[in-house]
């Protein structure tokens, strides 16, 4: 039988965090079944959520320093090519002041200042949401937030269309 902290009388509490500077807009294309999709963009847009157990003060995390570390995140990615470093398909060659990456017959060029460089296999919703849902877990665990429980983030590529990811967050 597998041990749960939350017993059906326990409620469970969360925040959720969406809009405003949650957003960046980014350029990519994700491999597929050896293919490549064409190189595109999105305003993308999250939303995190947390769950966990009320402090002493009767609340979960504060909106703001949520938002403000979602925000900082939607920083390092706005206006970048997102690079997955991870990615088996393709090719990658750093140069002094740029990289060069090979899908197949394509070859593409960026300066290294618009490169977001992603420890991930592929740019889809899904795995940007993991690799955000990770940052923000380390984050929140640095910042001493050891009450949390679960981190949710979608990533949203257009209306109505977004990847996500939930997190199980441990106390060290």
């Amino acid at each position: 039988m597998q041990h749960n902290d939350h017993s059906a009388n326990q409620p469970r509490y969360r925040v959720v965090v969406a809009q405003g500077a949650l957003r960046f807009a980014a350029a990519h294309f994700a491999t597929f079944a050896g293919q490549a999709e064409p190189l595109h963009g999105h305003n993308y847009a999250l939303t995190i959520e947390v769950e966990g157990d009320l402090t002493a003060d009767a609340w979960l995390l504060d909106f703001g320093e949520l938002k403000a570390l979602g925000a900082a995140l939607c920083c390092e990615l706005d206006h970048r090519f997102l690079l997955p470093t991870r990615n088996p398909h393709l090719q990658v060659e750093e140069g002094e002041d740029s990289y060069q990456v090979r899908f197949g017959g394509r070859r593409y060029l960026f300066p290294k200042a618009d490169v977001a460089l992603l420890p991930i296999d592929n740019s889809t919703a899904e795995r940007l949401a993991h690799y955000l849902a990770q940052r923000l877990a380390s984050e929140l665990q640095a910042r001493g937030h050891r009450h949390l429980r679960r981190l949710t983030v979608a990533v949203e590529e257009a209306p109505g269309q977004a990847g996500g990811c939930s997190i199980e967050l441990r106390d060290e």
